[in-house]
């Protein structure tokens, strides 16, 4: 055996939608329709912070800031 080992490839980077939060708690509806916070179209969703928020908007809200935070992190080590 070896001293060398194979580098993996880094894990794709691929958003499916509908599987990064999990909406089915009461706590994610209003009967107050407000405009969401990402597209402005009226919503009854509620994010984890009680805001307007589309289902499908918050979610890539969240994969994008995750990809960026990916990003700063390999950019920053070499």
């Amino acid at each position: 055996m070896t001293g060398r080992q194979r580098r993996r490839a880094p894990p794709e980077r691929e958003y499916v939608p509908g599987t990064l939060l999990d909406w089915r708690d009461s706590s994610h509806w209003s009967w107050e329709q407000l405009p969401c916070r990402y597209c402005g179209s009226p919503t009854h969703l509620r994010d984890s912070r009680g805001k307007p928020a589309d289902k499908v908007c918050a979610e890539q809200a969240l994969a994008d800031q995750a990809a960026e935070a990916a990003d700063a992190y390999e950019i920053g080590n070499p």
